[in-house]
């Protein structure tokens, strides 16, 4: 499966918890990239982010018979990050996120935000 495909599972994953203020960063053109894409979110409670991994990493599976190669945060809950190797899910309570802003840090990357449903 390539990785854009790979990405529009991810967001569907998120956007079945209820996931706010998902954004694709498309990083393919980008040189030295550490994935083609990240896919972004927010949860309003560590509950939700714990939710939405977990709705993320079935969804990729069920569609795409692949695991993730790396995961990090499922412990504290604030930011997790489900690494599958060329598209990397970022799912964070709403203050990280807007603490971290990746967006900016990646400002190279052409951004795709997501409406919700």
């Amino acid at each position: 499966m390539n990785s854009e495909a790979l990405s529009k599972i991810v967001v569907q994953g998120m956007q079945e918890k209820k996931a706010n203020d998902v954004t694709i960063l498309d990083l393919s053109q980008v040189k030295n990239a550490v994935a083609d894409y990240f896919v972004l979110c927010s949860a309003s409670s560590d509950t939700q982010v714990d939710a939405i991994s977990d709705s993320v990493e079935a969804f990729v599976y069920k569609q795409a018979k692949e695991n993730t190669w790396q995961k990090e945060g499922k412990n504290n809950k604030e930011w997790i990050l489900l690494d599958f190797v060329t598209v990397v899910a970022h799912i964070f309570k709403t203050d990280k996120r807007a603490h971290y802003n990746l967006e900016s840090l990646w400002g190279d990357a052409k951004i795709i935000e997501i409406e919700n449903v």
